[in-house]
């Protein structure tokens, strides 16, 4: 099995943890009821009617579905269930890149080189749909490293304006990661507290200034006025709030130097492997973390 779950086997008691929540034996016979007793469902009515009856929803009521249909691939591939064969065919010439490709947009590079107090007022905007979004996703697609790799589940996308609306950047951030031993340490909260409160922690995961933008210090205010916000701005879109941040800072790339302005903590780095690193070959770049509380009592209202 090269798919990484936590997986307890005790007197054939089947017991572990996908996409943040326990499996039982009890589960597994529950799907594999659903699929032989309903052969006309497809994969979609069979995560939707899984939800219902674990009562597997977001803060805001709707249905988990897209979780649990990952959920429900995880288990095919552990060798537990046989799913249905999915509706959309995937062509053996398909390259995965493609489905993230981004139309680009026509946009200005005149280099931007000033003071920050010449910006001021730096306005921070939430990009949600239309050509604020299509600019963001050609930006981060074409001048950000990790490119454009589309979003899943709750996640806030940001673009940052000076004060004649000439945009200079963009940041995101979305699910935190499942397990990070530094981060845990830090927050020192058990498996159990993280397996129910690890939404009220929020990744990080793409912070761009445009390339012909040239102003010191302008990231880490940025970040300043980010911090501000997005609790409120999380709380609104998904009726939740969030209580820590947390960001991945490739070493060899990034000295992080932006979030200790800012004031985040380095709490450690990672271990360059990836979740599927099992004979722990070490592939991956190593990345400092960084967090940054939100709330002076984070600590307690993520380990209870």
């Amino acid at each position: 099995m090269t798919l990484c779950a936590n997986i307890i086997i005790m007197e054939q008691v089947v017991e572990f943890i996908l996409q943040g929540r326990r499996i039982t034996a009890h589960d597994i016979g529950l799907v594999k009821n659903l699929i032989i007793s309903n052969p006309s469902w497809n994969r979609t009515r069979l995560s939707k009617e899984l939800c219902v009856r674990w009562d597997w929803r977001r803060t805001t009521g709707e249905l988990k579905d897209i979780a649990c249909r990952s959920l429900l691939r995880k288990l095919e591939q552990l060798g537990y269930i046989q799913l249905p064969k999915p509706i959309h065919k995937v062509h053996k010439n398909h390259n995965p890149a493609q489905r993230n490709q981004v139309e680009p947009v026509l946009h200005s590079k005149k280099p931007i080189q000033s003071p920050l107090k010449n910006l001021y007022p730096i306005t921070v905007q939430l990009v949600e749909k239309g050509y604020g979004l299509n600019l963001f996703k050609y930006f981060i697609s074409a001048y950000h490293y990790l490119g454009w790799s589309g979003t899943v589940g709750e996640n806030l996308k940001y673009m940052f304006f000076d004060v004649d609306q000439r945009p200079l950047g963009c940041l995101m951030l979305g699910a935190a990661a499942w397990k990070v031993k530094p981060r845990d340490n830090y927050i020192g909260w058990t498996a159990e507290h993280r397996i129910r409160n690890l939404s009220y922690v929020v990744n990080n995961n793409r912070f761009l200034v445009l390339p012909w933008v040239r102003v010191p210090h302008l990231a880490s205010h940025i970040l300043g006025k980010i911090c501000k916000q997005i609790s409120r701005d999380w709380q609104e879109k998904y009726n939740h709030p969030i209580y820590l941040l947390e960001t991945f800072v490739e070493k060899n790339r990034f000295k992080g130097t932006c979030y200790k302005a800012a004031n985040w903590v380095h709490v450690g780095q990672t271990q360059g492997r990836g979740k599927q690193d099992i004979n722990n070959l070490y592939l991956l770049p190593i990345k400092d973390i960084w967090l940054y509380p939100l709330d002076v009592s984070f600590r307690d209202k993520l380990c209870t």
